[in-house]
């Protein structure tokens, strides 16, 4: 499969055979560590000639406590993130949370993203199909995969035919989540393609401290089981030194370790191509 379905503006690579890629950090904390973050991955996007969407959150407004960072003020971050499309000519994602926040950010970005925990939300899916945007809907980790049908229909009828449905794994218990691979095929089925992010999809939320724990070891395991079952692209987060990073960093990939999860990526994606050649 080929991504020339994945119309997003300025994407490069865009009718290649490899998956798309979805990075970044998961907030925009300041201008030089996105730009750091943009650079390292564009440069991985040439070597590769991978599809690349950069991704960060204007601000983060579904955290835990009520001290956590949210953001360094929306207009200043989505003004970083206009500067990333523009310095580097690709597009860029972010969140939105309300509907009064589609206009407001698709002044900036190329894509809007529905978090998985407003994926039902038709007002919000309402407003940011009305932008003429693409739209990444997140799958929620209450929903199963042909669930998602109805938040597809949501947009279209909105008059919107650009989506993306990313799945982020299903809670499992309280404090764990699983991955249904099963729901990549499932949710293709709607004509729309279907990202996994394997970054999210492990993370430990509900932690009794407030701060979500996560599992990035097992990275590489998700990612290589999603473009084994045919994902059209991959979402990670990813940071200099998630230690520091300053919301998500549990779950997060260092940036210094793109490049061998990326070559193992495409190296996969290259064979499971052969097979449906």
């Amino acid at each position: 499969m080929n991504n020339s379905g994945i119309d997003i503006p300025g994407l490069k690579y865009g009718k290649s055979d490899n998956f798309l890629l979805i990075a970044g950090p998961c907030v925009v904390e300041g201008e030089d560590v996105v730009f750091e973050i943009a650079d390292y991955l564009v440069k991985l996007s040439d070597k590769y000639n991978l599809p690349y969407v950069f991704k960060a959150s204007y601000r983060k407004a579904n955290r835990s406590k009520g001290d956590s960072f949210t953001g360094i003020g929306d207009i200043k971050a989505l003004k970083i993130l206009a500067d990333v499309r523009k310095r580097f000519s690709i597009p860029v994602i972010t969140d939105i949370h309300n509907p009064e926040e589609a206009a407001m950010a698709a002044e900036y970005v190329d894509i809007l993203q529905i978090p998985a925990f407003l994926c039902r939300q038709t007002d919000l899916l309402a407003a940011a199909a009305k932008t003429g945007k693409w739209i990444n809907i997140k799958k929620g980790q209450f929903l199963s995969g042909p669930s998602m049908k109805f938040a597809i229909d949501k947009v279209k009828e909105s008059g919107n035919n650009n989506i993306i449905v990313t799945d982020r794994g299903n809670m499992f218990g309280y404090q764990d989540l699983v991955v249904d691979f099963r729901n990549i095929p499932l949710m293709q089925k709607t004509g729309v393609p279907v990202v996994m992010d394997i970054t999210h999809s492990l993370q430990q939320p509900n932690q009794e401290e407030g701060v979500s724990g996560g599992n990035p070891e097992m990275i590489e395991t998700i990612g290589k089981a999603a473009v084994s079952v045919g994902a059209d692209g991959i979402f990670i987060e990813t940071h200099p030194n998630p230690a520091v990073a300053k919301s998500d960093g549990a779950n997060m990939l260092k940036l210094s370790g793109m490049d061998n999860l990326i070559n193992k990526l495409v190296a996969l994606r290259k064979t499971i191509n052969s097979f449906n050649n």
